[in-house]
């Protein structure tokens, strides 16, 4: 079965930056639309990132447009999400996303996969 393992989450000061990873296994990566989405406690799933197969089309939250980036090694499996000037309001579990087919879909009923979340806490 597909698996999507996330790394590069932990506590960080504000204004500090973390790079999260997400390694794929069993999913033909290269043509599959990726995302970040992330929960904050009591709230609900929300979108962060997403990237499509070839990494042409990448869309963003307008909460981190200009703050983070998301990127793709497709040799790799992996797929990357920089996240610079980080606030306080970002804190949440964040997790990867994959799909069958190229697309990158904004919203989480879109995706077929999902990782197990890394914790990102930023602290004032």
């Amino acid at each position: 079965q597909v698996q999507l393992v996330e790394s590069g989450g932990g506590l960080v000061q504000a204004g500090d930056s973390l790079r999260l990873s997400c390694t794929a296994s069993r999913l033909t990566f290269s043509r599959s639309g990726m995302g970040w989405f992330r929960q904050a406690p009591g709230k609900e799933r929300e979108f962060v990132a997403a990237i499509d197969s070839t990494g042409g089309n990448k869309y963003y939250a307008d909460s981190v447009k200009g703050r983070f980036t998301i990127s793709r090694d497709n040799a790799k499996n992996t797929v990357y999400l920089q996240m610079n000037s980080l606030k306080p309001e970002d804190t949440a579990i964040y997790y990867c996303a994959g799909r069958r087919n190229e697309a990158a879909p904004t919203i989480v009923r879109g995706y077929d996969y999902w990782g197990q979340g890394t914790q990102v806490t930023v602290s004032s």
